[in-house]
């Protein structure tokens, strides 16, 4: 069998378009996710907080350049190649994370329950057959009662 007749039995194997397929879905709903996050939850959290662009909370670690010109965001020090601890956009990754991994045990647990509720209940269990000389000698000792 040729190398490529290997390689495009594998491909085309369930298995691997499957994980294809949910590799491609989970991308794009990575990306909902992220927007959820990054557009509607944490200016919400920002807001409460006292901020307005969660993203922009940072500890400057080394010393901004004399020439820096403009506002002190995270996006243009981090241009400018100023070191940053970004705790903002450390715990907004982090959020995403938590919210995707909730999201996805939901749909897990639902799978689950579909799978559960499509296998039929198992048949009960016949009583096992007693062999012939045990019920020959139970015969026998109902009659000696008698």
């Amino acid at each position: 069998m040729s190398f490529f007749s290997e390689f495009r039995e594998f491909a085309v194997k369930g298995n691997v378009v499957d994980l294809a397929v949910g590799v491609i879905i989970g991308g794009a709903f990575g990306k909902i996710v992220d927007s959820v996050v990054k557009d509607l939850i944490m200016p919400i959290v920002g807001k409460v907080v006292g901020g307005l662009d969660f993203s922009n909370y940072f500890v400057v670690l080394g010393s901004i350049p004399a020439d820096f010109k403009g506002a002190q965001t995270y996006e243009a020090l981090t241009k400018a190649g100023v070191p940053l601890f970004a705790y903002g956009s450390f715990l907004t990754v982090l959020l995403n994370f938590v919210i995707l991994a909730f999201i996805i045990f939901l749909m897990i647990k639902q799978i689950n329950r579909l799978k559960r509720a499509d296998t039929p209940a198992p048949a009960p269990a016949e009583a096992p057959v007693t062999p012939e000389d045990i019920v020959l000698l139970r015969e026998i000792r109902d009659s000696l009662k008698r």
